[in-house]
């Protein structure tokens, strides 16, 4: 039956059925030099690097090198994930920001006495690649929001999604020079950010090794304002009144999102002991549904880690969990046959002295401890250098309340994992980071507070 020439299902008969996303091809890779001004310009000493798909261990294209001056593929982020998540969430951040520019402004104190925001003027954003679309966004949208200009730094590994971004601001019609991106290498691109006599801000998320010496740059240098989003080493504590099947699967997806490789990683999972067994067994059972496979396809929800470092840096970890006498419950070898693969592991019986429960591990491990208190649960939350995010699942507001309270980390979720919205502040306490992106509170990192008073006439 038709109507109109257009059959029953809605589309006419030329129009085929949607069908999975169509592969990025090599050749369809367009921008690949450094974006400065509105134009597209070579290295100034000729240099490039190459940029690999890690799902195959292609090489995708050679990428212009910045020194002294497309997600899914560069990643090898899960499609849906690059889809629902980072773009999604890129776009919320936008729309958010572009809300702000209009509504930036100071106080009148008391009577002659005012005080003006301003921007700081140029600012340097130093992102990561393993969420290089949302993290450019994270940084450009509320810099541009308080009138600054921007020169981003992509991280070598994940260097086209940024760049791309690059010729859709030109397309928008941004003037030239207020957003500038620049691939190159750490020592040398993100070196000479971060040392620039004439850059007034860097804001950085990566490792804390990494920030401590983007501090002490900034320090030397001109001073610069710093913002700094590092590492964690993220807590769950998982009361024995909670809903069970949630807490099991928020903090497994917490534990492997992304095949671990987020800065908010599910890292210590601590259990009440009555329901430890229990949890085991059905984060087991919940770790088997997981696909691992092609990043392209819409299937798949765990994809390759980043590169080989990344990957051995990993699997040294997991070897290091058998040999202190963690008990290995799933997964922990490499996937056949594929070249950046790890299986989600499991680890139960998991010490506070044992690396896999000290170091950020950034990969697809999930280390399960046993508590008897809500006092020991917090104190071995708490004892970490980290202090990123922090999670509590239990029925009890009252609980949940007071350990929040407790918990020494820049965000606690609550019978939730990972939910991130564009209105909520985000960063960490301790060596997690300095500052706070997201939300009004980012706006203070972009601009000055200027305070004039004008002496006025005293009335006759």
């Amino acid at each position: 039956m038709e109507q109109n020439g257009t059959k029953e299902n809605g589309r006419s008969e030329e129009t085929p059925a949607p069908g999975p996303p169509q592969p990025v091809h090599i050749q369809d890779i367009r921008f690949t030099k450094i974006f400065i001004d509105n134009k597209w310009v070579q290295s100034s000493r000729g240099r490039t690097f190459a940029t690999f798909n890690p799902a195959t261990g292609c090489k995708l294209c050679e990428v212009e090198e910045a020194d002294e001056t497309v997600e899914t593929l560069d990643t090898g982020k899960p499609f849906l994930q690059s889809l629902f998540i980072d773009l999604d969430g890129s776009i919320k951040t936008l729309r958010y920001y572009a809300g702000w520019s209009d509504k930036i402004h100071g106080k009148s104190l008391r009577v002659g006495d005012i005080t003006k925001h301003e921007p700081v003027g140029v600012c340097g954003a130093i992102i990561p690649w393993n969420f290089p679309l949302l993290m450019f966004m994270w940084k450009i949208a509320p810099a541009l929001s308080c009138g600054n200009t921007v020169v981003v730094k992509p991280a070598e590994q994940t260097p086209l999604t940024a760049l791309h971004m690059g010729s859709l601001i030109k397309e928008a019609g941004f003037p030239a020079g207020v957003v500038n991106i620049v691939p190159g290498f750490g020592p040398t691109a993100g070196a000479a950010i971060a040392n620039h006599m004439d850059i007034d801000k860097v804001a950085f998320t990566g490792s804390t090794e990494t920030g401590q010496l983007i501090q002490t740059a900034a320090a030397k240098s001109n001073l610069k304002r710093v913002t700094l989003e590092l590492g964690g080493k993220n807590p769950c504590i998982v009361f024995a009144d909670c809903d069970l099947q949630l807490a099991v699967e928020d903090t497994q997806t917490g534990a492997f999102y992304n095949q671990g490789q987020c800065c908010t990683a599910a890292s210590r999972v601590f259990v009440e002991e009555s329901i430890h067994d229990q949890f085991v067994r059905l984060s087991i059972e919940n770790a088997k549904k997981i696909v691992v496979g092609d990043p392209l396809d819409p299937l798949t929800s765990h994809g390759p880690q980043i590169d080989q470092q990344q990957f051995d840096k990993i699997m040294d970890l997991i070897e290091s969990g058998k040999k202190e006498g963690a008990r290995l419950e799933y997964g922990g070898t490499p996937v056949s046959n594929k070249s950046l693969f790890i299986q989600p592991t499991i680890f139960s019986g998991v010490k506070d002295h044992m690396r896999i429960a000290k170091e950020e591990i950034f990969g697809p491990v999930q280390c399960i401890f046993s508590f008897q208190s809500q006092e020991e649960a917090i104190r071995r939350a708490n004892s970490s250098r980290y202090g990123l995010v922090s999670a509590i699942f239990t029925s009890s507001m009252d609980r949940a309340l007071s350990v929040s309270a407790a918990l020494e980390t820049g965000t606690v979720w609550i019978n939730c994992y990972n939910s991130l919205h564009a209105q909520t502040p985000f960063g960490g306490y301790k060596m997690s980071g300095i500052g706070r992106e997201l939300g009004e509170y980012a706006l203070a990192e972009y601009t000055e507070v200027k305070a004039v008073t004008l002496k006025l006439k005293e009335a006759v």
